[in-house]
């Protein structure tokens, strides 16, 4: 069992990660010439991770959560309302647990 002095130094090891790779970003890209092509890759860098997460999410759950998601995206690509496609999406899976389960 963890003794509550190496919980504490996990603790303070991940922040001194996050806040190192906080810092690191910013100090690299002052070396570097933002083309329009890396302005590019940057903007779509985040779209990606939040793809990569939702994917990770459906492949690792069941038919609920793509359900969930496919219910979102289609109302995403209807309103272009982020909110109302979550909303949509929370709503169906409440429902489905609660009629389903």
């Amino acid at each position: 069992m963890p003794s509550e002095l190496s919980a504490v130094a996990a603790i303070i090891m991940i922040a001194a990660i996050t806040f190192a790779s906080r810092i690191a970003g910013p100090l690299l890209m002052t070396n570097i010439i933002i083309s329009p092509r890396i302005e590019r890759f940057l903007n779509a860098l985040s779209v990606s991770v939040i793809a990569a997460l939702v994917a990770s999410i459906v492949a690792q759950n069941g038919l609920r959560e793509g359900a969930a998601v496919g219910l979102a995206a289609f109302i995403m690509l209807g309103s272009k309302s982020a909110v109302w496609a979550m909303v949509s999406g929370m709503a169906l899976a409440a429902a489905w647990a609660l009629f389903f389960h």
